[in-house]
């Protein structure tokens, strides 16, 4: 089935199809000291501290045409943040946007948006290695919706809401729902990658991978920054104060890092491109139909 986003098909009753969209995002920087680290860990938690994901997640449900219902968001000690909102299609009477009700998440460093058919939730991760200068970031977004809406509306507007280095996508359709005449659908819109969502201009600055089971309608991306520029790495300082050979060092450590984490897999240095993409199908996206 093939469908334009203006065609709409009637439908027996509500539309159960489930649209759930999983998006990942990793900021990777290089901090020499033990200080450099934890203030780099503190700027992280200000960045995006629950207030923040809250906006964010809000933002989402708006442009995905959903009505929030709950909000729920803690944020962490010693960092980290959460929050989860509980969403519907259509605004539900005594729960609109005026009434937002705030209870601490369930777990630390978290947010979840509850809606009435549908959640976003968000989680988020700062880590670092314990003995070389490499610390990492990591965001969460969980974007789950059933009827109309769909959450790949809002993946340029995620996108565009983190400082990152390194997404992984995922995006799958479940169950299904009826037409008039009794017939199931389980897909109710034209896609046969992420890539479709993503605008042309994000797409070149990024090495994309594309994993697709297109038959059960399963869709996976991941995307790494093509351009390297150090100074874009270092907290607090550039890399003029640096020899070459620091340059050259701490430059192989954030690629591996960045390269280990874009294709899922422990690698020697050196052994990056050429060994990690045979256990990859490299595909860009392919025309719709």
């Amino acid at each position: 089935m093939t469908l334009t986003p203006e065609q709409r098909i009637e439908l027996h009753g509500f539309n159960n199809l489930t649209k759930s969209l999983s998006f990942n995002m990793y900021d990777v920087c290089y901090t020499k000291t033990r200080e450099e680290r934890e203030a780099y860990l503190e700027y992280i938690d200000e960045q995006y501290n629950a207030d923040r994901l809250t906006q964010i997640l809000t933002n989402v449900a708006h442009i995905i045409g959903a009505h929030v219902l709950n909000v729920a968001k803690q944020d962490y000690i010693p960092q980290g943040a959460s929050v989860t909102l509980l969403v519907s299609e259509g605004p539900v009477d005594g729960a609109g946007e005026e009434s937002f009700e705030e209870s601490p998440g369930p777990l630390p460093d978290h947010v979840v948006m509850h809606l009435d058919k549908s959640h976003i939730t968000v989680h988020t991760y700062p880590e670092f290695h314990p003995h070389e200068g490499i610390s990492t970031f990591r965001a969460d977004i969980d974007v789950s919706t059933c009827g109309e809406i769909s959450p790949l509306k809002a993946l340029n507007y995620l996108i565009h809401s983190f400082d990152t280095d390194i997404m992984t996508i995922d995006y799958r359709v479940r169950g299904f729902t009826r037409d008039i005449n009794g017939k199931k659908l389980f897909i109710d819109h034209d896609i046969s990658s992420i890539q479709n969502y993503i605008p042309e201009s994000v797409q070149q600055q990024f090495d994309m991978i594309d994993i697709n089971v297109y038959q059960h309608h399963i869709f996976h991306t991941k995307c790494k920054l093509k351009e390297f520029d150090l100074n874009n790495y270092l907290f607090g300082y550039t890399k003029d104060t640096l020899s070459e050979e620091e340059q050259k060092d701490i430059s192989e450590q954030l690629k591996l890092e960045m390269d280990e984490i874009y294709y899922g897999m422990n690698m020697d240095a050196g052994s990056i491109d050429e060994e990690a993409e045979e256990d990859f199908v490299y595909q860009r996206a392919p025309e719709s139909n």
